[in-house]
């Protein structure tokens, strides 16, 4: 029974090591893309009126990074699996990672678009604010998911 406890008391303290560990790394990796996000650059517009202005615009665009960030965030675990898996079978895919990748995928998709129309309260609208990410996304997906 002792055995067990000390067992037990080792798991869990290993466990809160490791998830201070992903807690670290998850907070340098946010704010790593907080400050490429931000960087800005100055540039020159030229009014109707021959006059030039100077305005400060940024360099990165806000809904390509947050996409950038979902997706990395989101499917870091089935790439891990891929990579572990290919290194394990002499850099060949296995049965295992590809399916994963692609099903876990779909999964989160369907998921996220069917939460999104579900949340929208009854007799309010929402429009989708960048229409033609969501175009690319959604033909880009449907081709890969039924290839």
């Amino acid at each position: 029974f002792g055995d067990k406890i000390a067992r037990a008391t080792v798991y869990f303290v290993a466990m809160v090591y490791m998830f201070l560990g992903v807690s670290i790394i998850a907070d340098r990796f946010m704010s790593s893309i907080e400050v490429i996000t931000s960087q800005e650059k100055e540039i020159t517009i030229k009014k109707p009126n021959g006059e030039t202005t100077k305005t400060t615009v940024r360099i990165w665009n806000e809904t390509v990074s947050n996409l950038t960030l979902m997706a990395l965030g989101s499917s870091a675990p089935e790439i891990l699996l891929s990579v572990i898996e290919v290194c394990g079978h002499n850099f060949t895919a296995g049965d295992l990672g590809p399916s994963t990748i692609v099903g876990s995928a779909a999964f989160n998709m369907f998921i996220i678009i069917a939460l999104c129309v579900y949340v929208v309260p009854d007799g309010e609208t929402r429009k989708i604010k960048h229409l033609r990410v969501f175009f690319v996304t959604a033909a880009w997906s449907i081709f890969a998911y039924t290839w």
